[in-house]
């Protein structure tokens, strides 16, 4: 799987996409890419084509609403510790000191990083925006919920890609208390992994209670104390895994099953 995902490039490229001409790297709007030259390190993006779709369900997932969005792309896995790494320069283990642990929950280049708070998560796609000269954001919390059901390919799962949780998460049900490395469960309908497992993901909202008006590419509230994550864990009940459920916490806040993944906009 590391070596399907993530490979080693030999010369350091600023900007790659799925065709490539005589003169340039071209990302093609419209069709998947994969982003190379970063330290050595390339990872895939899944172009999400923009549609109009049900956001919510239950509890402070309500009440449910429309939400029309645009086009956009969002990483086909959760930002590895090789990524991180090859972005940031440090790696896992630094993450968990500034955590004051003591415990990592799966090590190596091809497991979701994690210990990384929502201002750091921030921080690494300024960088990475700097590194490649295109727009790398955190998600918006509608994006990243689009993207989990599956956008216009969705199927109406409750987990993200089946009814089956086994088959599409690590959770507290089948992890053995730690993260796996990513893409080794089944994808979505738009052939994202991990989003109902392994680690959480900080999304770019601020938390706050749903509206039932309508929306068009909402960003949330323009201030609050705590900010979005979404999506299950292996720490996490299969219940906490559905494609709706939310989460939040304090910007500044580190623990060892959430991460995030990384959008990009134009």
């Amino acid at each position: 799987m590391l070596k399907r995902c993530f490979y080693l490039v030999v010369c350091v490229a600023l900007f790659a996409g799925c065709h490539k001409d005589d003169d340039d790297d071209k990302l093609v709007i419209g069709e998947d890419y994969v982003e190379k030259g970063v330290s050595g390190f390339s990872f895939d993006m899944v172009y999400v084509e923009g549609g109009t779709f049900r956001m919510g369900a239950t509890y402070d997932e309500e009440p449910v609403h429309s939400v029309t969005l645009s086009d956009y792309y969002i990483g086909k896995y959760e930002v590895t510790q090789g990524l991180w790494k090859a972005v940031m320069g440090t790696g896992v283990e630094e993450q968990m000191e500034k955590a004051g642990e003591s415990d990592l929950y799966g090590v190596g280049d091809d497991y979701p990083m994690y210990y990384v708070s929502w201002d750091e998560a921030q921080e690494f796609v300024s960088k990475l925006s700097e590194l490649t000269g295109k727009k790398y954001v955190l998600p918006t919390e509608a994006q990243w919920e689009y993207a989990a059901r599956g956008g216009v390919k969705s199927r109406g799962y409750k987990y993200s890609g089946s009814n089956t949780i086994d088959d599409v998460a690590w959770y507290a049900g089948n992890s053995e208390t730690a993260a796996h490395p990513v893409g080794t469960k089944l994808p979505n309908e738009l052939g994202i992994y991990d989003m109902s497992g392994n680690v959480c993901e900080w999304c770019s909202d601020w938390y706050s209670d749903y509206s039932d008006v309508s929306q068009t590419d909402p960003t949330g509230p323009s201030s609050g104390s705590c900010r979005v994550f979404r999506g299950g864990s292996w720490f996490n009940s299969a219940g906490r895994c559905r494609v709706s459920n939310r989460h939040d916490g304090d910007p500044g806040y580190r623990t060892d099953y959430l991460g995030f993944r990384v959008a990009l906009v134009f």
